[in-house]
């Protein structure tokens, strides 16, 4: 991609664009590349600065990993959305492991890890960007931690089905029980009790293609 594309991407992105010099935007123009992740690839394993990412098309899963490989979400990027958390390089006071998958084909502009902090370490408005980015995200980062350490299962399940619904504008929720478990930080097991619960009662009906929401109104409630 050229530079010139590059530049007029992140004039939109970045806040503190216009107020680097002509030879930093250069250099972190040249120090980025255009890639296409496939559904399922491993974009960031935690072990390296993989570098600031932003999402043209498609979606990204970030998620932090226990020693027995059980997964919990953190947050899901969409277009549009910028991934400062794959660049443990540019953000020292970060001192936890999270790792990034596709989970859509996905079409992404990477600035380079390395790159990106040099430039920042000569401009402190890059830092403080780089900071705010994280920091924002960390909302989204306690909601999921008060939901496994403090919500019963059926709430946070239906809080889930309900967010999917609301997002994609379908009632009909594309996933299977493992992947919605993954997202949860649960076990399928206990997911798939749960979702035989609801259709039990009527609230939603499973099937191969996913999960269909049924009674909306019902789901509200036990999402309260």
């Amino acid at each position: 991609m050229p530079e010139v594309v590059f530049e007029s991407i992140y004039k939109e992105i970045f806040p503190f664009w216009e107020m680097i010099s002509d030879a930093d935007r250069e250099y972190i123009c040249q120090n980025s590349y255009h890639i296409s992740y496939p559904k399922g690839k491993n974009i960031h394993d935690g072990s390296e600065c993989s570098g600031v990412i932003f999402v043209r098309s498609g979606s990204l899963r970030l998620y932090m990993m226990s020693d027995e490989g059980r997964e919990i979400t953190l947050y899901r990027l969409h277009r549009g959305d910028l991934c400062m958390l794959s660049a443990s390089c540019v953000l020292d006071a970060v001192a936890f492991d999270v790792f990034v998958d596709a989970e859509q084909d996905s079409q992404c502009c990477v600035v380079s890890g390395p790159a990106f902090a040099a430039v920042s370490r000569r401009n402190p408005d890059i830092r403080i960007f780089a900071l705010e980015a994280a920091v924002s995200r960390f909302s989204d980062v306690m909601w999921v931690m008060q939901q496994i350490l403090f919500m019963s299962m059926d709430k946070r399940l239906a809080i889930f089905l309900s967010d999917e619904a609301a997002r994609t504008g379908s009632s009909t929720i594309v996933l299977t029980h493992g992947q919605i478990a993954k997202y949860m930080g649960s076990a399928r097991e206990v997911v798939s009790r749960m979702l035989k619960y609801f259709a039990n009662e009527g609230i939603v009906e499973v099937s191969r293609g996913g999960v269909t929401i049924l009674d909306k109104k019902r789901l509200r409630e036990l999402a309260l």
